[in-house]
């Protein structure tokens, strides 16, 4: 394989409802990675769209092919990816495939959705379409319930005081709230305190409502490349050394691994061997905490920490900069915002500005390598590690 190096990003703002359509938004991400990259339209060869609800959210399908012709790039094949939440992390997965394989030399992959402007009971019904439908969606589970279901049995499995495990999830609300004050895409740039957490009013017990993320409207996009192409772009690549995806399936079928996702394990496996690392080589992480349990859930998933204690890892700090492995410090989902469609693409723009040391005050020092966790649905997972190149 080829080596792919990212050259431009794009990122909107994340925000409440906008009188925005996706193929506006995405076309502003889009022109963004594509001007950063000293390229033009008619250089990219493919686009690959990730998104979950456009046919809902304003009636419209076949975003990919709307989007291409509106950024004047008209001639090329576009796809469109749907992942739930990790739509966009599955269309970066593949363009890096295409070009990798030699096929393609510079792709644009990205994600849109305008979560936000469906409103909740919308949102909430049609975010529930990603779980099982014959056997879920009718027991009243939403997204919301399964995660506060998972804090349970992380509670249970692991013998911490739910009380306790509550304290800890509202540090990791804390924790992404604070660095999404110094992130102006941030949908949510306003400190909160554990009080705050916990006075908050129930969603589904036990978390309260600033354990979980907002419904945004929002895009992101970004530019692959081969390594040849990137010499000739920039001197200052990042390149993608590690890929996993890996499904798990409907939740009655992982009953025996809960609160544990055995996709996760397995992509970040498959990205981890595939970079040649281990979780003690990263030095940055965005991964998806779309309810505070699953930030605990997931750095554990990933090698960050021991099974049962990530919480006290909050608790000391170890997930701030400065700390061991610095965690979101673009405020995550829940204060960058979570639209569906373009979180995973966000997520690696953050990575990807990290590595260049161009974050400012939530810098990490010395970013050499990061890693991405983006988790769809039920449990489809996309972990995307990535490297400084010079």
């Amino acid at each position: 394989m080829r080596k792919v190096a990212i050259v431009g990003t794009g990122h909107t703002p994340f925000t409440f409802a906008t009188e925005k359509t996706s193929i506006e938004l995405f076309s502003e991400a889009a022109m963004d990675a594509i001007i950063e990259a000293n390229l033009r339209p008619k250089d990219i060869q493919a686009l690959y769209l990730g998104n979950g609800l456009g046919d809902f959210s304003e009636g419209q399908a076949m975003l990919q092919s709307y989007a291409a012709n509106d950024i004047g790039a008209f001639h090329i094949p576009a796809t469109r990816f749907e992942g739930a939440c990790a739509s966009s992390s599955l269309a970066i997965r593949d363009a890096f495939i295409w070009v990798a394989s030699g096929y393609y030399d510079v792709v644009l992959a990205g994600g849109v959705e305008r979560a936000a402007s469906m409103g909740t009971s919308m949102a909430t019904r049609t975010f529930a379409m990603f779980t099982d439908s014959h056997y879920e969606y009718p027991a009243g589970l939403t997204f919301p319930a399964i995660f506060a279901m998972l804090a349970h049995l992380y509670a249970e499995r692991y013998g911490v005081r739910l009380e306790k495990l509550k304290e800890q999830m509202a540090l990791v609300s804390v924790q992404s709230h604070y660095y999404g004050m110094f992130n102006p895409k941030a949908q949510f740039r306003k400190e909160i305190t554990v009080d705050d957490v916990l006075n908050g009013f129930m969603v589904s017990s036990p978390l309260q409502l600033l354990d979980c993320c907002p419904f945004s409207d929002g895009a992101a996009a970004v530019v692959l490349v081969s390594e040849e192409r990137a010499k000739e772009i920039t001197d200052k690549p990042v390149y993608i050394t590690g890929i996993g995806q890996a499904s798990s399936g409907k939740l009655s079928a992982q009953k025996d691994y809960l609160p544990r996702l055995r996709a996760r394990e397995e992509s970040a496996k498959q990205a981890y061997d595939m970079a040649g690392i281990g979780p003690g080589d990263i030095d940055v992480c965005e991964l998806h905490d779309c309810f505070s349990i699953a930030s605990l859930i997931a750095a554990e998933s990933l090698g960050f920490f021991e099974f049962g204690k990530s919480g006290e890892a909050w608790e000391k700090g170890e997930t701030k900069i400065g700390g061991k492995i610095p965690i979101n410090v673009s405020g995550g989902l829940k204060a960058k915002g979570h639209p569906i469609g373009a979180t995973g693409a966000s997520q690696v723009t953050e990575i990807y500005h990290q590595l260049r040391a161009e974050c400012g005050e939530r810098q990490v020092e010395g970013a050499k390598i990061g890693l991405t966790d983006t988790l769809g649905g039920d449990g489809v997972l996309c972990t995307l590690i990535m490297q400084k190149g010079w």
